[in-house]
């Protein structure tokens, strides 16, 4: 049932802030998102140093959860983040997340087993699901009123999680190296801390006023509902078939909490995330151009790794330094995209632009092959990187334009969420297409076989492998053409939407 909770009345503090303050508070916010992307990341790096000290054994099993966790707790407290922003105000939700990230993080560095870590980085995870979301509200109200509409703030934003995304593998294996893996989690202290007293000493955001209800049943139906998709999508084909009783007994409850979610928002008083926002075309499709997006990205920058270790022998660390043109196209996108925008040209001329060089980079690393030369993958993630950053933080910017003022918080957050469900799916699908794809050119032969064979053997798995792969980035480059197609129907004007 919907709970009712009494907000604050405004503060008088959060009188306008002054143009100072807002550069202050615009950069404590990017640095609250780059927390965020790169702890989603860094992990990958340090799992061969945290499996050999906790657990030698069977640690390696377990280390698919060191991410899940995170991803689960993240993204099940989504839609109920947004909601209390809308309720009691962005800032105090933001100090909220910081702090339990910040918890979650020393708790996950003195970790003394497998299980606690797991555990700690669901704590982490409770946090930094508010890092990103949450944090992309309080730079829409940071603001200075001329120039909401011109798209500033939403884009740059975009442009640190898209270069924190790429460059999290990087420095987890720098830390990693040089220090310690525990170290991959007390770095964000400091820069937590200063998080936490630089918002609440700068930022002045309003509050909610008025008496306004959580609705906890919705909130907990719509955790349920990614959690349960998040768990098929990790387990299916791996740990159980796709046709075992595992899987499609949790797809089944899966289902029947998602349509519980829909009728709870359809009745609720004050759902968490309000089926009204559907009605606005810009934020529907907003919403969709976002999953979609969500299911490219996982697509290509998962496989791209993946490639470059097993086909053409690159060691992790050095895989990693691939994604540096990846970044350095998606900030000059990003920047170049901010300031036109910012003199008012139209966002969904730079989201098509956006869409169509990203599918046209994934089509022609679908067109790569075992000897295809390594500079030619260079510039392929760089294309790929320029439209990225041409749609990253551009559709959040769409969507918070478009939606009310007084739900700003949950269409903020909703973008997010419907990005988490996209990589979820994506994950699922490209994983199958590749598992399938290497199965009928190597009958009977595990992926992981691939590295341990010799001669011509070897150079026939390559050959399958690299075809999975080709498969793999075609079918997210097909997926970004999908989101084209939905940024073709996206009719705005400087962020308003057309009825």
């Amino acid at each position: 049932m919907a709970t009712a909770v009494a907000t604050a009345p405004p503060d008088p503090a959060a009188a306008p802030m002054t143009p100072a303050q807002r550069k202050v508070g615009m950069l404590l916010c990017l640095v609250t998102i780059v927390l965020a992307v790169l702890d989603m990341n860094i992990v990958s790096a340090a799992t061969v140093p945290i499996v050999r000290e906790l657990d030698p054994v069977h640690g390696v099993d377990r280390l698919p959860w060191l991410v899940s966790a995170f991803a689960l707790a993240a993204t099940a407290l989504l839609p109920l983040y947004g909601r209390l922003c809308d309720v009691y105000g962005a800032k105090r939700v933001l100090l909220g997340a910081v702090g339990t990230f910040l918890l979650g993080s020393g708790l996950c560095g003195a970790a003394q087993s497998m299980d606690q870590l797991i555990a700690f980085r669901a704590v982490q995870g409770i946090g930094g699901g508010g890092l990103m979301s949450v944090t992309m509200v309080v730079i829409a109200q940071l603001k200075d009123p001329a120039e909401r509409g011109a798209g500033k703030g939403g884009a740059v934003g975009g442009i640190v999680a898209g270069l924190g995304m790429a460059v999290g593998p990087l420095i987890g294996a720098l830390l990693t190296d040089h220090l310690s893996w525990r170290w991959i989690f007390y770095v964000n202290l400091p820069l937590g801390l200063l998080v936490l007293v630089g918002v609440a000493l700068v930022v002045k955001v309003p509050s909610a006023p008025g008496r306004r209800s959580l609705d906890f049943v919705g909130a907990a139906l719509a955790a349920a509902f990614a959690t349960g998709l998040l768990l098929v999508t990790e387990w299916g084909g791996k740990d159980y078939g796709w046709t075992s009783p595992v899987i499609l007994g949790l797809a089944a409850a899966t289902l029947g909490a998602f349509g519980l979610f829909l009728w709870r928002q359809a009745t609720a008083a004050e759902p968490v995330l309000p089926l009204s926002l559907f009605r606005i075309r810009a934020v529907r499709l907003g919403f969709a151009i976002q999953g979609l997006v969500g299911m490219g990205m996982i697509g290509s920058i998962m496989y791209v790794m993946l490639y470059l270790q097993v086909a053409r022998g690159v060691s992790p660390t050095a895989a990693s330094l691939y994604l540096v043109p990846l970044a350095a196209g998606m900030t000059g996108a990003g920047i170049l995209v901010d300031r036109l925008t910012g003199r008012g040209h139209p966002p969904r001329t730079s989201l098509a632009v956006g869409a169509g060089c990203a599918a046209l980079a994934l089509a022609l690393l679908g067109l790569s092959g075992p000897d295809t030369g390594l500079w030619a993958v260079l510039a392929e993630l760089a294309l790929l990187g320029c439209g990225l950053g041409q749609l990253i933080g551009q559709l959040i910017t769409v969507v918070q334009e478009a939606a009310p003022r007084h739900q700003l918080g949950v269409a903020t957050t909703g973008i997010r969420f419907f990005q988490s469900l996209g990589s979820a799916l994506g994950a699922a699908l490209f994983g199958t297409v590749l598992a399938r794809v290497f199965e009928a050119g190597e009958p009977g032969r595990p992926l992981g076989a691939v590295r341990t064979l010799t001669g011509a053997a070897h150079e026939h798995a390559v050959r399958s492998f690299t075809d999975a792969v080709d498969v793999v980035f075609l079918s997210a480059g097909g997926v970004l053409v999908l989101a084209l197609l939905c940024v073709l129907r996206l009719r705005t004007a400087q962020g308003a939407p057309a009825a």
